[in-house]
């Protein structure tokens, strides 16, 4: 796309019908330039009204260069190949018709610079209007191409014009979230992602490279946005929706993506950035990363965040481990350290134990590392508040259910000194296993009586069929308390009560109201 200066819409030559209205004007001129050669200077009175400063001008402007410069695209009458300066037109001995060709060529790329600036309008609509011209030019371009091509070139698309957009639609400036959703409509056609997804690595590589390696938050949303609404196709034989219908197609979508993604992640992300990544990690990325092993080192940088990103960064390393032959022997001794205590009061509690839970399913796994685990939470529990424990209790209890060798620390005596360590941070090193539960032993005593029910289960042998604890997850204090309430007594209790000799007085039980109540 050649580059024209704004200079080419002369005022000098706009004449404004006051009694016309703009959209009635607009489209006058554009269907008299269509019509004649001779109004061609009316493009600019056209133009013009691109510029102006109300809203419904400028739309009305966009769909009237949209119906020109289409028409004469269709009719050949825009100079192709590259486009000579302006000021050459006047001499030479070039033919009226290559003249007109090149005059319209020039008018036809100040339109789009002046739509690429819409983008950033502070207008809606006006962004709309702008992007969807764009790319009816942009598929105009493609069956009309504006450029030569050599022999051995079958296929064409505008691919500066679509890295154009995209540069806007990546504004360092303002989000740009919702143009981006519009815009998913053309990124469903093959071509058209294909080469959106090259200009955002030619961009995002540019923007890092001048912030040393920090992404913008603006510029990273609107990046993560763009990138989000890609969906990529299973298979190839898939790819059958496209903005240019020709021959050469432009082929390796996947390894396209897959180098998009990888590119992306290799910088420096805000914190908020790596959990809307994890969160569409396993169902959006992986699948279309031929060797999905290579986001280890994102998935390493993300866990050390801390918080709810390292758990959810431990379940797309859980997702290598077990889909793609991942060998992370670091997996679960990154899982137990995660077990704090802040971890029953932060509002990610419920998927921690969803996915804690998940982790921790396998029959396979060694003893000592499911002990500790047991062990660990037991400790935890002296001090949570009773809603988490009728969560934790029922977790426990499965844990050894899964693994009978563990019930060792269910019948082992309670000693005087516990050889468990709480600090050390490697479970194969706590010695879990030479220890036993007497936590749980302590909360059969808790003044909670739910509480102290679920932890008198170990005193009977445990049952094989595995507790459910989908339902306790997400439950609160305020719901146990609710659920307290509206507990109905299974039968009344029954009372004595002595009769009083004296009003507000008296010795013994009796009450301030002279009544004695006691229990039989």
């Amino acid at each position: 796309m050649a580059a024209s200066k704004r200079c080419n819409v002369s005022s000098e030559n706009l004449t404004v019908n006051d009694v016309k209205t703009p959209k009635i004007d607009i489209n006058g001129k554009v269907d008299l330039i269509i019509q004649s050669k001779k109004h061609a200077n009316d493009v600019f009175d056209v133009l013009e009204y691109l510029q102006s400063e109300k809203e419904k001008n400028v739309v009305c402007a966009i769909d009237g260069c949209t119906k020109l410069f289409s028409t004469l695209l269709e009719r050949g009458e825009l100079y192709v190949g590259k486009l000579p300066k302006e000021e050459l037109l006047i001499g030479g001995d070039r033919s009226a018709d290559e003249k007109y060709c090149m005059f319209m060529r020039h008018r036809y790329n100040s339109c789009l610079e002046l739509l690429l600036e819409h983008i950033s309008h502070e207008s809606y609509q006006i962004k709309e209007s702008a992007l969807c011209a764009l790319m009816q030019f942009a598929s105009m371009e493609g069956k009309f191409p504006l450029q030569d091509l050599d022999w051995s070139e079958h296929y064409s698309f505008p691919r500066e014009l679509i890295q154009a957009v995209v540069e806007r639609l990546l504004s360092q400036d303002e989000d740009m979230a919702l143009l981006i959703s519009r815009f998913q409509k053309y990124m469903d056609m093959e071509d058209v992602r294909y080469y959106v997804m090259s200009s955002v690595r030619d961009n995002v590589g540019r923007v890092m490279d001048k912030t040393k390696g920090v992404s913008p938050a603006r510029t990273g949303n609107n990046v993560f946005t763009l990138l989000s609404n890609i969906n990529m196709p299973s298979q190839e034989s898939e790819l059958t929706n496209y903005l240019v219908k020709q021959e050469g197609q432009p082929a390796e979508h996947k390894r396209t993506f897959e180098r998009l993604w990888l590119g992306f992640l290799k910088y420096k992300l805000p914190s908020n950035m790596y959990k809307k990544v994890l969160v569409i990690l396993h169902d959006s990325i992986l699948p279309h990363i031929s060797n999905p092993t290579l986001m280890i080192d994102f998935l390493t940088a993300a866990y050390d965040v801390g918080g709810a990103i390292s758990l959810l960064a431990l379940n797309g390393l859980f997702v290598l481990i077990h889909q793609h032959n991942l060998d992370y022997p670091d997996f679960y001794k990154k899982l137990y350290s995660l077990l704090e205590p802040s971890v029953f009061h932060v509002k990610y509690r419920a998927r921690f134990f969803h996915l804690a839970n998940l982790f921790l399913s396998s029959t396979h796994l060694p003893v000592y590392l499911v002990a500790a685990f047991a062990k660990r939470l037991s400790r935890l529990a002296l001090t949570a508040p009773p809603a988490v424990l009728l969560m934790v209790l029922p977790f426990i209890c499965n844990l050894i259910r899964r693994h009978p060798a563990c019930r060792v620390l269910i019948h082992r005596p309670k000693a005087c000194d516990d050889p468990y360590l709480m600090e050390e941070e490697d479970p194969s090193q706590c010695h879990a296993l030479e220890s036993s539960l007497w936590e749980i032993q302590t909360l059969q005593k808790h003044y909670h009586p739910d509480v102290a029910t679920a932890a008198m289960v170990i005193n009977k042998p445990l049952s094989q069929q595995e507790d459910a604890i989908s339902e306790l997850l997400e439950l609160s204090t305020y719901e146990l308390m609710e659920r307290d309430l509206k507990h109905k007594q299974s039968k009344t209790v029954p009372l004595e009560f002595d009769p009083a000799t004296q009003l507000l007085q008296g010795s013994g039980g009796v009450g301030v109201l002279g009544l004695n109540f006691s229990l039989e």
